[in-house]
């Protein structure tokens, strides 16, 4: 058991570290780029508040991280859930566009008349 939760520690820091380098170098270049502003929301933030503000992957991609930055903008916490909350409901549920529904054909009562004429 010992041998298993070592492996498991050992997997979870190599995680960590992995996350914290991907995070860390397209944060940084992000933060370089672009203004300190939501893109959403157009909150402004300063030094002090900066962990607020987080680098979305506009295609959900976190390991496509083109130089020029194109696949990522700047989004306030809340924005950033908001926007993953959306993403998650189109792939469980579909599409978020309206569909148009067609008007339903079927008439129960159409021969009821005669039917009930039949049975007298």
């Amino acid at each position: 058991m010992t041998s298993q939760k070592k492996t498991l520690d050992q997997v979870l820091a190599e995680q960590r570290e992995y996350n914290a380098k991907r995070a860390s170098g397209y944060r940084e270049k992000a933060l370089k780029l672009y203004p300190w502003t939501c893109g959403r929301c157009a909150r402004d933030f300063e030094r002090k508040g900066l962990s607020e503000l987080t680098v979305h992957h506009v295609d959900h991609n976190h390991d496509n991280n083109p130089a020029d930055g194109s696949n990522w903008e700047l989004l306030c916490i809340y924005c950033h859930d908001e926007e993953h909350t959306k993403y998650e409901n189109l792939v469980r549920y579909g599409s978020t566009s309206e569909k148009k529904v067609k008007a339903a054909t079927f008439n129960p009562f159409a021969d009821l008349k005669a039917k009930l004429e039949g049975k007298e």
